[in-house]
């Protein structure tokens, strides 16, 4: 792992960053300074006959829903649709050890004294320093220069766990619910917090994807975003449903998830009454998904995140299928994800 106060080594070859579009991505212009050194990931959702312009002088790869399918066969059902689910793809094609994943409507924010926010860089600060899961420090991540660990912390667990998970935040747009969406069409997040913490082992947390950043050798198995968008009932929760595979997973097998900085300043609101529609079985399933998420175990056989995730979308089956029957659409496409990432990594571990 890197000093927490040393020079960030240069990750050009180890990191992807992974982009869901249906739009052109001008947007890139903005972050040419922080990404033009990566190869970015583009998966171009909806018609894969239109042309995605994108800026010169990046190196990528876009992949269609025409490519999905020729890349997986009869598994590329398990990657959505018309919707930014359709990102996971992205993970299991790629060939790095680390992934930063951003939304197209996600700009380069500014800190407090004007500078512009490298969201890039403190993810992977984040990244190459350890968690701290076990133990909760007061005074936020030790592992940050100018931070150490307070008095009373237990010295045998000041290595802390690896990190599995960078977990950033937004300024402007809050990712809101629709009903908060609706109550407070104006509320705009305004407050920079110069803080990274660890999510302590036993909690659950809601995981947006619109500026994430993960060790895809540790976990990337896990960072499936469902069945969401065309022909199903729900839609807005890819990422929350990731979030908490990832962290019981996390939190069995001893990593750690950061959330906090950096920042990104989120420019568009999208519609509360469409994503109402979108939200709305999530909303009541949700009540039940949580409890069944907080109340998972792992069996000591399973020591991989494969592993992992097989016996949870077993669970998901027998517990949540008669929630709704697409639970159990929801367990098989959990298995054929794994299924899917095998095939196109087949040295990953079963």
């Amino acid at each position: 792992m890197a000093h927490a106060g040393g020079p960030l080594p240069d990750l050009r070859n180890d990191l992807d960053i992974v982009i869901p579009t249906i739009r052109n991505l001008e947007f890139l212009e903005m972050w040419r300074p922080f990404f033009e050194k990566y190869h970015m990931i583009i998966i171009q959702d909806g018609d894969p006959t239109r042309k995605v312009q994108v800026p010169e002088g990046f190196d990528y790869d876009i992949y269609t829903r025409t490519d999905i399918e020729k890349a997986l066969g009869d598994k590329a059902w398990c990657i959505s649709y018309k919707d930014s689910a359709c990102r996971c793809f992205g993970y299991a094609v790629s060939r790095k050890k680390y992934i930063y994943t951003i939304d197209d409507d996600c700009f380069v924010a500014k800190k407090p004294n004007g500078e512009d926010i490298n969201a890039l860089e403190q993810h992977i600060k984040n990244l190459l320093t350890p968690s701290t899961p076990f133990f909760f420090n007061t005074l936020y991540d030790p592992y940050t220069p100018g931070s150490d660990f307070v008095r009373g912390y237990p010295f045998s667990m000041r290595e802390g766990a690896p990190t599995a998970v960078s977990h950033g935040l937004w300024l402007n747009i809050p990712d809101y619910d629709a009903p908060t969406q609706m109550v407070k069409p104006k509320e705009r997040n305004e407050r920079y917090v110069d803080a990274v913490l660890t999510i302590p082992k036993g909690s659950l947390f809601p995981m947006c994807g619109m500026n994430l950043a993960f060790n895809r050798e540790l976990i990337g198995p896990a960072m499936y975003f469902g069945l969401m968008g065309e022909g199903y009932p729900i839609g807005r929760y890819d990422d929350m449903w990731a979030g908490w595979c990832v962290k019981v997973i996390c939190d069995h097998l001893g990593l750690g998830v950061k959330t906090g900085l950096p920042y990104i300043w989120h420019s568009k609101a999208s519609n509360p009454f469409v994503n109402l529609k979108k939200e709305y079985n999530g909303i009541f399933w949700q009540e039940k998904t949580i409890p069944f998420f907080a109340n998972v175990s792992f069996t000591k056989e399973a020591q991989t995140v494969e592993a992992c995730y097989l016996e949870l979308a077993e669970k998901v089956r027998k517990e949540l299928g008669p929630v709704d029957p697409y639970f159990t659409k929801l367990a098989d496409g959990m298995i054929t994800w794994i299924e899917a990432w095998a095939k196109l990594n087949p040295n990953s571990e079963p």
